[in-house]
């Protein structure tokens, strides 16, 4: 079964095991294997041990995206108008290996919206762009969240499955993001054989 990364900000959630590991079971009903950021990395070399835990954390996830052939972003704005910054740049690692790259999120409005609405407003200019109260533009493309996420996954072969649902108890969103990949990753295993 393909392996892919589990990345968001799930991972703050009260009980983050608990809620991966509904994750992997929705992957697995998909002929999906979910990896987790949470699991323990089979041969974690033992010299990591004396590395700070952030650290460690980090050196794991990206072992973890090595490890396979896919990663299945939850791109909900966390914290602010746009994406966890953590899982962004695990999008950008696994684009960066080459993997397929699938995302989902929660939330349906556009960058736009959600940026103007986190900013309590702004300013438009006569030719209908945005600037901010620094007097730098907004980006206004029309699409989810910033260009090169949506760039990536779309260069990657995946998808971007986006809904309005409850924001952190929902899994509709990421089941249909599931489905997507294990529709593209299994053609691509059926096909090679």
């Amino acid at each position: 079964m393909p392996r892919v990364y589990l990345a968001g900000p799930d991972v703050f959630l009260p009980d983050p095991i608990a809620w991966m590991e509904r994750k992997k079971a929705i992957c697995a009903g998909f002929h999906l294997t979910g990896v987790s950021p949470l699991d323990p990395l089979a041969d974690e070399p033992p010299e990591w041990a004396l590395l700070p835990e952030w650290r460690r954390i980090a050196l794991r996830n990206e072992a973890h995206i090595r490890s396979c052939e896919a990663i299945l972003a939850n791109l909900t704005p966390f914290r602010g108008p746009s994406a966890d910054v953590g899982t962004v740049y695990e999008v950008g690692f696994a684009r960066g290996l080459g993997l397929k790259l699938f995302g989902y999120a929660t939330v349906a409005a556009p960058f736009l919206d959600r940026t103007l609405s986190f900013l309590a407003g702004g300013r438009q200019a006569p030719d209908g762009s945005w600037w901010d109260s620094d007097g730098l533009m907004v980006e206004q493309f029309g699409l989810f969240d910033n260009l090169m996420i949506e760039g990536g996954i779309f260069g990657s072969g995946g998808t971007l499955v986006r809904d309005d649902q409850d924001r952190w108890n929902d899994l509709s969103v990421f089941e249909h993001c599931v489905q997507a990949a294990a529709a593209t990753l299994l053609t691509a295993a059926n096909s090679s054989l």
